[in-house]
């Protein structure tokens, strides 16, 4: 037997194992459906769709800090950026 032959055969032989373990397959889905019985559907209920309804919210007046707030408000920031720089220039010096 030559090889090309050899080869040949091997190929027929995988084929007819693919076949056959597909049809095996097929034919265990088929048996399982069966022994299921016949499929009930289900009857599709409709929802009633609710309208929303829409609540007007009251528009609420920005109140403008005091001279007092604005000045903290200030000094915090400038605090804080001061605090920033030393550690900058302790991280540049290190």
């Amino acid at each position: 037997m030559s090889h090309a032959s050899m080869l040949k055969a091997r190929r027929q032989h995988q084929k007819n194992r693919k076949l056959i373990a597909g049809e095996a397959k097929r034919a265990k889905r088929l048996a399982k459906l069966a022994l299921a019985g016949p499929v009930v559907k289900k009857e599709k209920v409709k929802k009633e769709k609710v309208k929303k309804e829409k609540v007007q919210t009251e528009k609420v007046k920005k109140v403008k800090p005091t001279k007092e707030e604005l000045g903290r408000q200030d000094a915090k920031v400038a605090k804080d950026s001061k605090k920033s720089t030393t550690a900058a220039k302790k991280k540049g010096a290190a």
